[in-house]
């Protein structure tokens, strides 16, 4: 059940941790394996295909310097063989940022990711510092740089643009994780038009539904989504409440997999990007993708069913 890896066959030892997962739980539909085409949505200012689910790698890379590469490691080819490409990243210390180009060289998995990565830095010398560091780090050119959190928008901005200009990135944008942020966002993006927005949106945030989500798709934006589960606050909230049995209805098997499926319902998003260490969980949420999305109608019940637990 498990797919060939881009560069070759698993190693026997990542192939039974992976069949082990996707054996351990029901996270497909029946007629779904790993071996299906992974659902993607394009990119709207050139058409791209990207998998719709993608590994955010903020806990991932915090453990490197505790837990070695290994780990960072198993979870992108988990990534790359459940079908999804796209990672977000950014720099960090210079020992983190060593180890974690490391892992994305290793078995040259580089070249198969859709690398998303963060410019965060003040004044513009700093700011192209940042990039360069950047570019080494990563083996190749970043797919997607992105201002972090509006930080010295103006003038990250400008060093973005002649980054793309230069063909040294093929996209560009800004990310926000709070609600507070969403006006500036969307007055950034009706100024600049950015290539992607990146947003905080999941079936407890849901403000951008009013606001980022509508105007990214009039501007034809692609939007990639953070927070999916509130950096774990979600299951603090629902670890003791039975999933509903009315979520076979749009085949959705998990607490996690309610989150993701509520945020993939938006015609909007392009991905959502989740956060793990753990492969099992990394596999049940790529298998988010596969069938049945809930209509407003149920969307509305689901967020009934948080908001009260």
């Amino acid at each position: 059940m498990v797919c060939k890896s881009r560069q070759g066959l698993l190693s026997r030892r990542d192939f039974l941790i992976q069949a082990a997962a996707w054996t351990a739980v029901p996270f497909l539909p029946r007629n779904t394996s790993a071996q299906s085409v992974y659902p993607t949505r394009p990119i709207p200012a050139t058409g791209e295909q990207l998998p719709v689910v993608g590994l955010g790698s903020t806990k991932a890379v915090s453990r490197l310097e505790k837990a070695g590469t290994a780990e960072l490691k198993l979870l992108l080819r988990t990534l790359l063989d459940g079908g999804g490409t796209v990672v977000d990243t950014w720099s960090r210390s210079a020992l983190l940022d060593q180890l974690t180009g490391e892992a994305l060289r290793a078995e040259g998995m580089v070249q198969d990711l859709f690398l998303a990565t963060k410019l965060d830095a003040v004044g513009a010398k700093a700011g192209r510092a940042m990039l360069e560091r950047t570019q080494q780090l990563l083996g190749k050119k970043p797919d997607l740089i992105q201002v972090i959190s509006l930080r010295d928008l103006d003038t990250q901005w400008l060093n973005l643009r002649e980054w793309k200009d230069a063909d040294k990135t093929r996209y560009i944008g800004a990310t926000v994780s709070s609600d507070s942020q969403h006006d500036a966002m969307m007055n950034f993006m009706r100024r600049e038009r950015p290539d992607f927005i990146q947003v905080n949106y999941s079936v407890i945030e849901t403000r951008a539904e009013s606001g980022v989500l509508p105007l990214a798709a009039d501007l034809s934006i692609a939007v990639l989504i953070n927070r999916p589960f509130t950096n774990g606050s979600y299951f603090s909230r629902v670890k003791d409440v039975t999933l509903p049995n009315w979520t076979a209805e749009f085949d959705c098997h998990s607490w996690a997999q309610f989150s993701l499926k509520y945020i993939l319902a938006h015609p909007a998003i392009t991905c959502v990007l989740t956060e793990t260490t753990n492969p099992k969980h990394l596999i049940e949420n790529l298998g988010t993708a596969y069938g049945r999305f809930p209509d407003a109608k149920t969307k509305l019940r689901m967020r009934e069913v948080v908001q009260f637990t």
